[in-house]
């Protein structure tokens, strides 16, 4: 499973999905981290550059691209979460904290 999630300094989850500024790329196996990738995104400046559409197509690009299946996220908006949900990229929505241990929350259930 390829988990991807906001992260901010510190190793918290960053409350803003669509405009995080980094993300984490998370491998797991069974109930186990085995991988962490975090990579700078850039979504918190290029959100407004351009149609919500437009940035849209720019996060399911990078989901596509590392074949994320799953996001955990605080929050997000309604049209996000329709272009997941059509993408059928489960999520996960509350998250809070340290951003190793919302994950771990969500696989361990």
């Amino acid at each position: 499973m390829i988990v991807c999630v906001p992260v901010a300094g510190g190793g918290a989850v960053d409350p803003r999905w669509g405009r995080a500024a980094r993300v984490a790329l998370v491998t797991v196996e069974g109930e186990h981290i085995v991988g962490w990738e975090e990579h700078d995104v850039g979504w918190d400046s290029l959100h407004d550059a351009g149609s919500d559409a437009r940035h849209h197509a720019r996060v399911a690009g990078f989901l596509r691209e590392h074949q994320v299946d799953t996001v955990v996220a605080n929050h997000m908006g309604g049209g996000m979460r329709q272009m997941l949900d059509t993408m059928h990229v489960t999520v996960h929505l509350g998250a809070a904290g340290d951003a190793r241990d919302a994950v771990l929350s969500v696989v361990r259930g």
